[in-house]
């Protein structure tokens, strides 16, 4: 990890920083995930849920940058457990919806602000993909840099996920509807993906 000495030199990191965990973060991807998991709740809710997945994504990514390592070594766990765990949970939640018509969840089976913790705040914006990033980050340009590229990447997703009214707005109840259970059937597949990779991964490590 190379120490910096100026300010120009943080901006020139942080920019370096920018790219791997905006390909990480996929936020992109996250908006359809954000409008298939919020069908049915009203603009105030849906708003309040981004705010609560965006500060458990930044509590959760600013504890790893700090600590990542050390937390992994005390719990005895590693990326690939994490993967794998939180694979399992999102493919369980894709079938849920797949099955049912998301009426527990839209009248409110589930406490005010969960869907913002999970799967929002982790592991869709902040998984094992983006806390494997930031880690190597750190490592390689200091924590400055990765923090500072972690939360402008918060920004941008902010904004998109702000103007996910406009989209349900285009689609329709109908679309929305229809859109959401593809995204059911993508998101289980999210979840089979990171199962996958997690149980690669290990195998990896004890060949």
């Amino acid at each position: 990890m190379e120490i910096l000495d100026n300010p120009w030199q943080i901006i020139r990191y942080a920019l370096l920083c920018f790219i791997p965990i905006f390909v990480a973060m996929d936020s992109v991807g996250i908006v359809p995930m954000f409008l298939t998991l919020t069908r049915g709740y009203e603009a105030p809710e849906r708003r309040r849920i981004v705010l609560d997945s965006l500060l458990t994504a930044a509590v959760i990514g600013i504890i790893f940058v700090l600590a990542g390592k050390t937390i992994f070594l005390l719990l005895g766990i590693t990326i690939q457990d994490f993967a794998i765990a939180g694979g399992a949970l999102l493919f369980i939640l894709s079938i849920i919806d797949l099955l049912g018509d998301g009426s527990a969840r839209v009248h409110g089976a589930e406490p005010r602000g969960a869907l913002g913790i999970f799967p929002l705040g982790t592991p869709l914006i902040v998984g094992p993909a983006v806390l494997t990033t930031l880690i190597i980050l750190v490592d390689t340009y200091g924590f400055v840099p990765a923090l500072a590229a972690f939360a402008l990447n918060l920004g941008v997703l902010f904004i998109a996920l702000f103007k996910a009214d406009l989209i349900f707005h285009v689609l329709g109840e109908n679309g929305t509807r229809a859109f959401a259970k593809i995204m059911s059937i993508l998101l289980a597949a999210i979840g089979i993906m990171m199962v996958r990779k997690g149980i690669m991964a290990l195998i990896g490590l004890y060949q």
